[in-house]
């Protein structure tokens, strides 16, 4: 019987323009669609796999604002059987540290959990950093970058990729386990699915019933900040060659004028 965390995160759809509150520099989350994390759904999917092996109950976790429900839900339909939201005013530009802490008094409200499973990184931060920091703030093992996976009896066994080649890795439960895009392909809800996650239980949490301080989390308090952007420039017009027999060498020339030949 293995109990799984699943860490998921509502994220802007990659196929929205995305940019930066002009505010704060933090992530304009209301200028484009929102959706589940596509490394998440793969994540929710690995625990499935794994659960339907055997015994056991998949939770997932989200750190968000209210709409962040839609993907929660989205992660129930695929079969998760409950969730936990951490949804708080005070957690706006919270940094990668900051995070990991309030998913790691989230995860201790989970009894007697033996896996978390995350996405390597997140479509909209890409730091790649907050399952690693997890791990250390909950003092487990971490298999990261994992490509397969397996768990047997009290142990997890994984393939780990990166651009050396792939490791073959062992450790006993509970463990953090953090995916790539190769592990799988997720699922499609089914309306069954889809009108079942509407029972489903969701526990809605703030800072204050994880125990932690506002002055521990948010923009004011993150270690690293954006301090300047702006705007992606427009295209310029390029530039139009005629060819009338030497069409060719005025390429040329041009990418020899641009040190591109």
């Amino acid at each position: 019987m293995t109990n799984i965390v699943v860490l998921v995160k509502q994220v802007p759809d990659t196929y929205s323009e995305r940019k930066l509150s002009g505010s704060d520099h933090t992530l304009d989350r209301e200028s484009a669609d929102a959706v589940l994390d596509e490394i998440n759904e793969k994540a929710v999917e690995e625990a499935l796999k794994i659960k339907e092996a055997g015994e056991g109950e998949v939770t997932v976790i989200s750190v968000g604002p209210d709409r962040a429900t839609d993907a929660i839900r989205k992660a129930l339909s695929m079969g998760a059987d409950k969730a936990i939201h951490v949804s708080d005013e005070a957690l706006h530009g919270s940094d990668a540290i900051a995070t990991a802490k309030v998913l790691a008094a989230a995860v201790g409200k989970v009894e007697g959990y033996d896996l978390i499973i995350a996405g390597n990184e997140a479509s909209d931060g890409r730091g790649a950093a907050v399952p690693a920091i997890l791990a250390e703030v909950l003092g487990l093992p971490q298999l990261t970058y994992v490509r397969a996976l397996t768990v047997e009896g009290t142990s997890v066994k994984a393939d780990r990729e990166t651009e050396d080649g792939i490791t073959h890795l062992e450790a006993n439960l509970p463990a953090l386990v953090s995916v790539s895009e190769k592990i799988n392909e997720p699922r499609y809800p089914s309306f069954k699915g889809i009108m079942a996650a509407k029972k489903k239980p969701v526990e809605t949490l703030t800072i204050a019933d994880l125990g932690i301080d506002a002055g521990e989390v948010g923009l004011g308090n993150a270690w690293s900040t954006v301090v300047e952007s702006s705007p992606k420039p427009p295209r310029t017009a390029g530039e139009k060659v005629e060819d009338e027999g030497d069409g060719g060498s005025k390429v040329a020339e041009y990418l020899v004028a641009q040190k591109l030949i």
